[in-house]
């Protein structure tokens, strides 16, 4: 049997994934996976959802241990039996769903079980200093002693790669990195990967951004089923042959051809000096059955907290019709019933109960219509199968938790649980973070279909080309408030960028 020898910190780290294999159960989820990766290079790791790319990382981060093969790190065979043994080698994975303390402060998450002592007793000044010098380096301009559960979700993804570099990573796997993070932190944390490359650190860059992918990757390796497919110099491959890699064929355009709005229609939504205190001021927009409406924005230019104000989730004051009809929202079950529904962005942790069933998280917004008089099961099970077949849901069976389906597949449940109630008006809250190309362009086509369908659609998203590929209008939000609405056609990402950033000769 392998052992675990700790490499100095100082040196790179070589690894070498020989024919590794993993089951859960009679699941076969790697088949004979091996390459290599060289130290001091950022590798690009590429798959769609269920390619088996984050289970063979939990191997190498020591989260899971392999069925068979053998995992060798700088030359030497290593039985890696948990996250402390590969940090002791260097290696840290950075978690796509954060594995923060939200009750403790910053300092204390960043040191979490590598608490730094003076004595028999924690030494806070050192912990805070060196906390604060971790946040500097990543760009978040922080007090250390903050609590996690005040930070918004960029915030908290900072604090995760503020993380590893207290920990003197010398392997780092970065699992969808910018998911949750503006133009701006974005670059930073393009400057931060330059420097650690510099330094000698070997990066794992997992994600469905290609562009980034493209930027700031070396090479790439490509996983499918997982297997592994290919490996190639970044600059060898465009993202389009990185696209068709992945999914194993040729995939056509990304967005469906954007179909004109129903004319003649009044308003499925009208909303009129709207504030949600600190938040926003004075919003108003429209949308109207068949139109898709875009929302951009910085992260924390107020976009999610407007329409949880809407919802009745914060305070809030202004005017709201509903199909020309003033309402007062208190909560989402009553916006519901007044037929709008709103998809969070925090799949896991509001947009459905992973530890539930599929036919359970599909029904809970619409129990009212499979409970009359008593829960009927049969119904839910039938509404599932419908489900599966109407979103694409790719599942081996109805009768497993949410959390063991991937992460496109988790957000189409998401997707189909808030239509269950028949919206009139659905927003849907960073639709596509996390999921892979494939997965993308079936929510986009998705998308597209209940517009087609009449249904008002509001997406909020951080990825620019998303909204002007998907939606009839673009709102600009900037400190809280409504700068332009634009017009889809014509649209460029930088046009974006100037009214979200304030840099626009003149707002609309």
């Amino acid at each position: 049997m392998p052992t675990m020898t700790t490499a100095p910190a100082t040196t790179g780290v070589a690894v070498d994934f020989d024919a590794i294999t993993k089951a859960f159960g009679p699941v076969q989820v790697l088949h004979g996976v091996s390459f290599s990766l060289p130290p001091g290079k950022v590798v690009g790791l590429l798959g769609e959802n269920g390619a088996g790319k984050s289970t063979l990382m939990k191997i190498l981060a020591g989260y899971e241990r392999p069925s068979g093969g053998v995992l060798r790190i700088n030359g030497q065979p290593q039985d890696l039996r948990s996250s402390r043994d590969a940090e002791a080698l260097g290696i840290v994975l950075i978690h796509q769903e954060f594995n923060l303390a939200e009750d403790l402060s910053v300092a204390d998450n960043i040191f979490l079980g590598h608490e730094k002592k003076k004595g028999l007793f924690l030494d806070e000044r050192a912990i805070q200093a060196e906390a604060a010098a971790a946040l500097a380096q990543v760009g978040l301009p922080i007090d250390p002693a903050t609590k996690v559960r005040r930070l918004i979700v960029a915030e908290k993804q900072l604090v995760e790669i503020a993380k590893a570099i207290a920990r003197r990573a010398r392997l780092l796997i970065m699992d969808e990195p910018t998911a949750t993070l503006t133009p701006g932190e974005t670059e930073r944390l393009f400057r931060l990967i330059a420097q650690l490359r510099a330094d000698g650190v070997t990066i794992v860059y997992i994600s469905h951004k290609l562009d980034e992918v493209a930027r700031v990757t070396d090479e790439v390796v490509v996983m499918r089923d997982g297997r592994f497919v290919t490996r190639a110099a970044t600059a060898e491959v465009t993202r389009h042959q990185m696209a068709n890699l992945m999914v194993g064929r040729e995939l056509a355009d990304l967005y469906p051809p954007r179909e004109p709005v129903p004319a003649g229609r009044a308003p499925a939504l009208r909303v009129q000096g709207f504030d949600v205190p600190g938040w926003a001021q004075q919003a108003s927009f429209e949308v109207r059955p068949g139109e898709i409406l875009g929302f951009a924005g910085l992260v924390g230019a107020g976009r999610t907290e407007l329409f949880e104000g809407l919802l009745g989730l914060r305070p809030r004051r202004g005017q709201v019709e509903l199909a020309g009809h003033a309402v007062q929202l208190r909560s989402p079950r009553d916006a519901a019933r007044h037929g709008l529904t709103y998809l969070s962005e925090d799949r896991k942790g509001k947009g459905l109960h992973v530890a539930f069933g599929l036919r359970q998280n599909l029904t809970l917004m619409a129990l009212d219509q499979y409970a009359r008089p008593w829960l009927r099961p049969e119904a839910e099970r039938a509404a599932l199968d419908t489900a599966v077949k109407d979103y694409g849901i790719r599942t081996g069976s109805l009768d497993v938790r949410a959390s063991s389906l991937s992460g496109g597949n988790q957000q189409k449940l998401a997707l189909a649980k808030v239509l269950q109630p028949h919206p009139k008006v659905v927003v849907l809250d960073e639709p596509t973070r996390g999921v892979d190309v494939g997965a993308k362009r079936d929510i986009y086509f998705l998308v597209q279909r209940l517009a087609r369908e009449g249904l008002a659609v509001i997406v909020i998203s951080s990825e620019l080309m998303e909204l002007i590929g998907l939606a009839h209008r673009v709102a600009v939000m900037r400190a809280g408030r409504i700068v332009a609405t634009l017009p889809a056609d014509g649209l460029t990402e930088e046009q974006l960028i100037a009214h979200a950033t304030g840099t626009a000769h003149a707002d609309a």
